[in-house]
């Protein structure tokens, strides 16, 4: 697999579309810190590291809804394998006036974009989600 961020996002949008309430991905750490932002955020009611069906580790999202439509109405990758996007602190992307989040991967972690203006450092801008 070449990007198992993007694989992730793509099986929540799948699952989001067909209603389902869990989706599980196989695990690892990029994985898991890219949940943590999307649950501070309240975008997703969270995750739980698990053993897949085929024996490997993996990971059990709970999605999250309101009033019968998913909570995430727009997910986009923007850095692939094919093409890094790299911005500073002041180029990282307001995702739809604020209303979204743009996920950053940062010297200092993974975390949103509100967060990575706080603590005044730019990275790789993995998603957006609105």
């Amino acid at each position: 697999m070449n990007d198992p961020i993007g694989d992730m996002l793509t099986r929540i949008r799948n699952a989001q579309m067909r209603g389902k309430s869990i989706v599980e991905t196989p695990a690892s750490k990029l994985r898991a810190w890219v949940l943590d932002v999307l649950m501070d955020e309240g975008y997703i009611r969270g995750y739980e590291k698990t053993t897949g069906s085929d024996g490997h580790p993996a990971i059990e999202i709970s999605l999250k809804y309101y009033e019968g439509e998913p909570v995430i109405r727009e997910l986009k990758r923007v850095s692939k394998p094919g093409r890094r996007v790299y911005m500073g602190v002041s180029d990282i992307p307001s995702v739809r006036q604020g209303l979204g989040v743009s996920i950053v991967s940062t010297p200092r972690g993974v975390m949103s974009d509100v967060n990575a203006r706080a603590a005044n450092v730019g990275g790789e801008v993995l998603c957006t989600v609105f």
